[in-house]
């Protein structure tokens, strides 16, 4: 009916090696995470009146156990008492069963709730919050954390409703009994708390330490795996090692100590307990004596006395499981604080047929404002209008493109599209209104097929489609052979195991970095998106592929407001307007005639690219 006061600590506790971490604020965590789960927790109220059921078992049956070495100690017959006895138990099984099956829906239930949420929400984030966060600590939170909340609920929660109900029932029949021997009890109880509060006090600074290290180690991990090629690439295989394990023994020592004086918590524990029983025994047997207590009362007092001492063990085992739990709610209601990206406004407009005029109205920003990247642009841009956007690393050629998107707004001034601020349109169209071919390639572990129809919902062949981000209407497989063809990758597609129903994996990790990018072209000249948004789209390639990617690009932004950042200067020649941008500002604009007729900045980058110089 209760565990065993013999086994191990690390069985009674998480069962996972992984410290507590105790929370900023119990209580208000609890309340959110309460409000969290509004609606997903059907079937609480069952539990709670089968953890009564199962508390009654445990109450009522020393008293039985008592009655029984009555009737033995008068020499008459306890069948009916073994009986009763032998019903108790079995009932107890059989709620306890029934307690947990019950439990394990409704802990899955509203765990699923809770990291559908936070997945929703992170989707939800402005670029900013993952620019600011290594990427393996927001993974962890996402499945760690809801993982120990999960074992707590799961696990936890039944046990410490169950202890509840058994502490109220037994205090009350032990005064009952003997309110001496109640006392002798509740001085064990208070030496256990004391102990309890004294103990985890001092290993909460330790517990905090090791969770900061593993962070820091987690990340290292994520970040070491994710850039393997570059160590490897650099020989710093072993510095990366050295690096782990001084990290790893960091933690080591760190979590050793939190370990051995958490360990002192169950022993000390074990030893009160055991001194109580004594205690209780000679002072009953005195009683006895005296004529106040039966050989059964006494009995019976022994057994409550040891079950009103058990569950505040066993909750002082679990404690450190609740508090890391809550303090994983703490650090997923975090991120559920965090702002999401705008609201669209009421009346907001339409991004639906806009034309793609765009006007930058003394636009200011900066990713801190003491540091602004760009400064005081102001530039008209008619629709149609094929822009490049050259210039030094870090002068805020992308920085100007993340704009365009609303993955950032600006600070000061305002940027236009047809006339109308941008952030005066529907988020969700005003980005469905821009094609994007970014440096740092998007592929998803899906078929080639699928990530060349990313965003359109794939191809229209009756088969299951699982990409996500929205649709622009179906395409068929026509559509898409026709648009890899334009990109130059549907030679390379056809010569893959199963062609365009190749599966990618890791990212594309099988084809080479130029592949990847002709892909992302390829979805590019599918998009019919009024702006096209090309940063450094032809970074990867060789010399001959360039040649295919410029004409693609001329095809695809033929017609559009298109934006092409580049490096590889001859790729923008023909482009109706190019912006060179260094510091922040518009330093010179013009055609490619006119800024080499210049004979400035642009021109001496030009010609330096041409070997002309």
């Amino acid at each position: 009916m209760v565990k065993n006061m013999n086994t191990p600590p690390s069985q009674l506790g998480r069962g996972r090696g992984i410290p507590a971490v105790k929370p900023k604020d119990m209580k208000g965590t609890l309340i959110r995470l309460w409000q969290l789960t509004e609606g997903h927790r059907g079937g609480l109220g069952w539990i709670l009146f089968l953890s009564a059921l199962a508390s009654g078992s445990a109450v009522l049956s020393p008293y039985f156990i008592g009655r029984a070495v009555n009737c033995i100690d008068a020499g008459e017959p306890g069948l009916r008492l073994l009986a009763i006895l032998a019903a108790l138990y079995l009932g107890d099984w059989l709620i306890r069963f029934l307690q947990q099956f019950l439990m394990a829906g409704i802990g899955q239930r509203m765990i699923l709730h809770i990291r559908t949420s936070l997945f929703g929400h992170m989707e939800k984030l402005p670029l900013s919050f993952f620019d600011t966060r290594q990427h393996g600590e927001l993974m962890s939170r996402l499945t760690n954390d809801v993982d120990n909340i999960s074992v707590t609920i799961s696990d936890s929660l039944t046990q410490l409703m169950m202890y509840g109900f058994t502490i109220t029932g037994i205090f009350c029949v032990m005064v009952c009994m003997s309110p001496l021997l109640t006392v002798i009890a509740l001085f064990a109880v208070c030496l256990i708390f004391l102990l309890t509060r004294a103990v985890t006090k001092r290993t909460k600074v330790l517990f905090g330490q090791q969770q900061a290290i593993l962070g820091k180690l987690n990340g290292q991990v994520e970040e070491s795996i994710s850039g393997i090629n570059m160590v490897k690439a650099f020989g710093q295989e072993r510095e990366m090692t050295e690096k782990f394990m001084e990290n790893n023994d960091a933690f080591c020592q760190v979590a050793t100590r939190a370990q051995i004086a958490s360990g002192y918590l169950m022993p000390m524990m074990n030893v009160i307990n055991n001194l109580t029983y004594v205690l209780i025994a000679i002072a009953s047997g005195v009683m006895a004596l005296k004529g106040r207590l039966t050989v059964g009362d006494i009995s019976s007092f022994l057994l409550y006395s040891r079950q009103f001492s058990r569950p505040f063990v066993e909750i002082a085992n679990i404690y450190n499981n609740f508090q890391t739990a809550v303090a994983g709610a703490e650090r997923i209601i975090e991120i559920l604080d965090e702002a999401c990206e705008p609201e669209d406004a009421a009346g907001a407009r339409s991004a639906v047929g806009v034309r793609g005029a765009v006007s930058f109205c003394d636009v200011t920003f900066g990713y801190r404002p003491d540091k602004p990247v760009l400064r005081h642009i102001n530039l008209e841009i008619p629709a149609g209008t094929r822009v490049a956007v050259v210039g030094p690393t870090g002068s805020g050629k992308t920085t100007l493109i993340n704009l365009l998107t609303r993955f950032y707004d600006v600070q000061e001034g305002s940027i236009l599209l047809d006339g109308h601020d941008l952030r005066e349109y529907r988020l969700g169209e005003l980005r469905r209104a821009f094609g994007v071919v970014l440096q740092d390639t998007a592929l998803f572990g899906v078929s080639v097929r699928e990530n060349i129809g990313y965003g359109h919902g794939g191809a229209r062949d009756g088969e299951s489609d699982n990409m996500t981000g929205g649709a622009r209407g179906h395409v068929s497989m026509e559509e898409i052979e026709k648009a890899a063809g334009i990109a130059g990758a549907d030679g390379f597609i056809r010569r893959l195991p199963q062609g365009y129903e190749t599966v990618l994996h890791q990212g594309g990790a099988e084809l080479s970095q130029g592949e990847r990018q002709l892909l992302t072209i390829a979805r590019a000249v599918l998009d019919q998106a009024p702006i096209m948004i090309l940063d450094e789209a032809t970074s990867s390639v060789d010399t001959v592929t360039e040649q295919h990617i410029r004409q693609a690009m001329l095809t695809i932004t033929r017609g559009r407001t298109s934006f092409l950042i580049a490096h590889r200067l001859s790729t923008i020649r023909d482009s109706d307007l190019i912006l060179l941008i260094r510091d922040g500002e518009i330093k010179e604009q013009g055609t490619h005639r006119q800024l080499m007729a210049l004979e400035g900045e642009y021109a001496q980058m030009y010609l330096t690219q041409m070997g002309q110089i």
